[in-house]
């Protein structure tokens, strides 16, 4: 009896283990193992990744509609540390929109003349006008974190900016302007993970920079930069919000939907329209073909 009664305990208990892990589950998809970690975490599949993404950029189409016909200002700020899939996840969101309405800034190295100038100069010149959503691969977080860490930048600028940079974003939202701000969260050893991918890619490898190299040996100070950041600047109108970016898979339609979530939109897609018949041939000669220069055919 005390046997059997072991063995239901045992049952019951397997049961319950089992239905706790399908009701933790948040993703409704088939999740394989990550082989390569230490710790086995689920990943989603690539098939149900790549169908989820697909109705989420249906969602971003109808969203752009929507800030264009009611002539929203949207600003997303994308930062994070060097191969923590910034970029990665900027493509996947414009991937189906029109650059005219919804475009990416990513500023290069200041020249003199923009050194001279306010700090947040070079970026107002980026903002939207109504019916328009910018996306910032890195902003002006840079004084925040590249400039003090990597000695860009004096300590007296470094104080005045975190001073300044909450009122610079109040005076944004006050304006009329949706201000989100992302940051990417990745671990040392899936940074370097991707530095060491990168170095073997040919295709990849420019993205790799002394800069980069660097930020390994500065982690720390990175670490306490980002800190006193989020302290300064997670503020009640513009906050920030962590991406977990481990899982690049995972972090892409995180961030995607969220960004769906916070500008509640309507379903403004056009109507399918009527293509009209192509104009009757009255008598129009091509010329020669001869006569123009075409593209090699190497591939038939």
């Amino acid at each position: 009896m005390a046997k059997d009664k072991k063995k239901k305990d045992k049952k019951r208990k397997k049961q319950s283990g089992k239905g706790n892990s399908k009701h933790n589950q948040s993703i409704k998809f088939k999740l394989k193992s990550d082989k390569r970690r230490k710790a086995p975490k689920a990943i989603i599949t690539k098939q149900d990744y790549e169908s989820e993404l697909e109705r989420l950029q249906i969602e971003l189409v109808k969203l752009q509609e929507w800030v264009k016909q009611k002539g929203l200002k949207v600003v997303v700020l994308f930062e994070g540390r060097d191969a923590a899939g910034k970029g990665g996840v900027i493509k996947r969101i414009t991937q189906c929109l029109n650059p005219r309405i919804v475009r990416v800034v990513a500023l290069g190295t200041p020249t003199e003349r923009e050194k001279s100038q306010w700090w947040f100069q070079r970026y107002v010149a980026q903002l939207p006008a109504a019916g328009e959503m910018v996306l910032f691969d890195r902003s002006w977080y840079n004084r925040a974190l590249v400039e003090p860490v990597m000695g860009f930048c004096t300590q007296r600028e470094y104080q005045e900016y975190l001073r300044s940079c909450p009122e610079f974003e109040r005076m944004l939202v006050r304006s009329g302007i949706i201000l989100i701000k992302y940051w990417f969260s990745v671990s040392d050893e899936e940074q370097e993970k991707r530095f060491q991918s990168r170095n073997h890619d040919p295709v990849k490898r420019w993205k790799l920079s002394p800069m980069d190299l660097e930020s390994i040996n500065r982690w720390i100070d990175y670490s306490k930069a980002k800190d006193q950041m989020f302290a300064h600047t997670d503020i009640k109108q513009a906050p920030w919000y962590v991406v977990n970016a481990d899982v690049k898979r995972h972090a892409r339609l995180n961030c995607i939907s969220h960004l769906l979530s916070m500008i509640p939109y309507e379903d403004l897609t056009p109507k399918p329209i009527e293509i009209p018949s192509r104009q009757e041939d009255t008598g129009y000669v091509r010329p020669p073909l001869s006569d123009q220069t075409f593209v090699p055919e190497i591939y038939r």
